[in-house]
């Protein structure tokens, strides 16, 4: 990869001295092409160069009688006699011009061809095309349909009347195999059909389709020729070259690889190619060279968990796992989620990973945590894949989702009814264990940092499974500061002393107060920041519930509760999350006290402090 770098930087080098020498280095020829540069009348129109001229260019740009006039967009030709008409197409190979005849009847054609065939050929620059083809018009008192091998066409409805039908006729068609009344209106004509090969090389017109196809087109192709000049600038067209004029010799020359700004930009493309390689180049490697570093982190990690990792499987086993990926769980922001089948036809949620923020971090932390331990309430890795840029996790699949889906219901306009408080009370005590068990169960304390509705999975009984660890972070059990470089999270579940150290130092109370924000969300059944208010002052949930309780308010009817039972728990509920937010890390409890809080009397539950430093402050 070094030594190809180095290759294209050694072109781009080169190329850079290429167009300088060609951009700077000109002959006396070259100054014709300066002089008298290629033009159009328009974009997408003919080329204008050399023996055409432009009529406002000078008249050593063009040869003798060879001026062409821009009329708006359009390119405009003389033909002596003839008139004036629009230019289609210059062919300077063939040395042909095609013009628009203006009409799309054959008298047009056959008046300005008369008068092209009458020029003298010593005088005229403009002539028939050799392979033009001679007719004669012919009138009949009857109308009758040429047979397709006839070399004969019509009747020609602009020419006809009631009277007589005019048929176009080929000097070379039998006379005998036409009606006896008919008579010739017009002989020794000659027409310019369009190349054979212009129709198909496979394909041979017959008589009446090139003549239909001559008058729906309404073009003529002719020939010029100009002595001493025509014949040497079409051998430059066929070197592939262009025709110039040298006021030195008085004599046409081919300017070797066309002309310089021809050069020029062509020298100028390879530069900005080359550079823009070297660019791709150099990206690719370096994204290859940090990919290929991450990849030796993971497999290095893999390596030292191989006694405890789950069951590693490669990316054609993942595709028949997933049936393909054909069924889309959802999309979240490390990546996509597919359903998919163990072979022993356990069904798993499968967490294709981005690689657009692909870093190995997420894949290392999931596979270093709940690869690791087995709770009830922490969802379970049952596999991964990574194998190459892949890498992917394999979960056990919840039906029910996620708990976002059921306490929003009611704002969201879901088909899925809103979870009672007893159940709702159930599903905080399960999360509360499953974090108690992430800071006190394991060898290792286990900071989740993003608990959130979202990451709360449940299974088809409505249990909670705590998932999502790619924030997680590692620590000793008697570690109580942890060292953060940035803050990790979701806004409004994040803590303070998170942003700020104002509010104390991080440890695993940072899990705590995202729990108490939870459990808010589950009671109020609304998002404690709410996007869709323009001022969050105006209303902030904790704070109005806080406010509610201090003053003695019943929160069953503040929060549409009408069952007493329900409101109970929801106060309970309501008291325990208050515990939880408090922005003093110190003044929040620890886990196990929220689950036996959570399990005990409401009635024996404190009232916290309040846990906000003011309405007016922002986060």
């Amino acid at each position: 990869m070094h030594r190809l770098v180095s290759i294209l930087l050694a072109l781009f080098l080169l190329a850079a001295g290429r167009s300088t020498i060609v951009s700077g280095g000109d002959d006396a020829d070259g100054d014709f092409f300066k002089k008298c540069p290629a033009s159009r009348c328009a974009e997408g129109g003919p080329e204008i160069r050399y023996p055409y001229r432009l009529d406002s260019s000078p008249s050593f740009c063009g040869a003798p009688g060879m001026e062409l006039t821009c009329s708006g967009n359009d390119t405009v030709v003389a033909l002596p006699h003839a008139g004036s008409f629009n230019v289609t197409t210059i062919d300077y190979l063939n040395a042909e011009i095609t013009v628009k005849l203006g009409c799309s009847c054959l008298t047009c054609l056959t008046r300005n061809l008369i008068s092209v065939e009458s020029l003298n050929l010593t005088t005229s620059i403009y002539q028939p095309l050799l392979d033009g083809s001679d007719i004669s018009l012919l009138g009949c008192p009857t109308k009758w349909t040429p047979d397709d091998d006839y070399d004969a066409a019509g009747p020609i409805s602009c020419l006809s009347t009631a009277s007589q039908f005019v048929y176009v006729l080929s000097a070379y068609g039998y006379a005998v195999s036409l009606p006896s009344d008919c008579r010739v209106t017009a002989d020794d004509l000659s027409i310019s059909f369009r190349h054979m090969t212009e129709f198909g090389s496979d394909y041979l017109p017959t008589f009446k389709e090139r003549v239909a196809d001559l008058i729906a087109r309404g073009e003529v192709t002719v020939g010029w020729y100009v002595p001493q000049i025509t014949g040497k600038c079409m051998l430059c067209e066929k070197a592939k070259k262009y025709c110039g004029f040298s006021s030195a010799t008085n004599q046409p020359f081919c300017r070797q690889g066309r002309n310089v700004k021809l050069i020029a930009a062509t020298s100028s493309a390879a530069f900005v190619v080359l550079l823009l390689l070297v660019v791709i180049l150099v990206y690719f490697y370096t994204r290859s060279k940090r990919e290929k570093e991450i990849r030796l982190k993971v497999e290095k990690f893999l390596a030292s968990y191989n006694a405890i990792k789950p069951t590693r499987y490669t990316f054609s086993e993942l595709k028949k796992i997933t049936k393909r990926f054909k069924n889309k769980l959802g999309q979240g922001g490390f990546g996509s989620v597919y359903k998919g089948e163990l072979a022993n036809g356990i069904p798993v949620a499968v967490k294709m990973l981005a690689r657009s923020k692909w870093d190995g971090r997420e894949f290392t932390n999931e596979v270093a945590t709940i690869g690791r331990i087995h709770h009830f309430n922490v969802v379970r890795l049952l596999g991964f894949c990574s194998e190459g840029t892949t890498h992917a996790l394999i979960y056990e699949f919840m039906p029910n989702e996620s708990l976002e889906k059921y306490i929003f219901s009611k704002s969201r306009n879901t088909l899925r009814e809103p979870l009672g408080m007893e159940k709702l009370l159930e599903i905080a005590i399960g999360i509360a264990r499953g974090i108690e068990y992430l800071h006190q169960g394991c060898n290792q304390r286990i900071l989740h940092f993003d608990i959130k509705p979202h990451n709360i999975l449940l299974d088809r009984n409505f249990n909670p499974k705590i998932s999502d660890f790619g924030l997680a972070k590692l620590c000793s059990r008697d570690q109580s500061i942890v060292t953060m470089t940035a803050a990790r999270g979701t806004m409004g579940y994040i803590a303070p002393e998170m942003y700020s150290r104002n509010f104390g130092a991080v440890s695993y109370k940072a899990d705590v107060y995202s729990f108490g924000m939870l459990v808010m969300e589950m009671v109020g059944g609304r998002r404690t920041v709410d996007p869709q208010i323009e001022n969050q002052s105006e209303f902030y949930f904790p704070e109005w519930i806080y406010d509610q309780l201090a003053n003695g308010q019943d929160i069953g009817s503040a929060i549409e509760i009408a069952n007493t039972s329900e409101t109970e728990i929801a106060k309970r509920l309501v008291v325990v999350a208050l515990w939880c937010i408090q922005w003093d890390p110190r003044d929040r409890p620890s886990m196990t006290r929220v689950v036996q809080m959570l399990i005990g009397d409401s009635q024996s539950l404190p009232m916290p402090p309040t846990p906000f430093v003011s309405s007016q402050v922002k986060m």
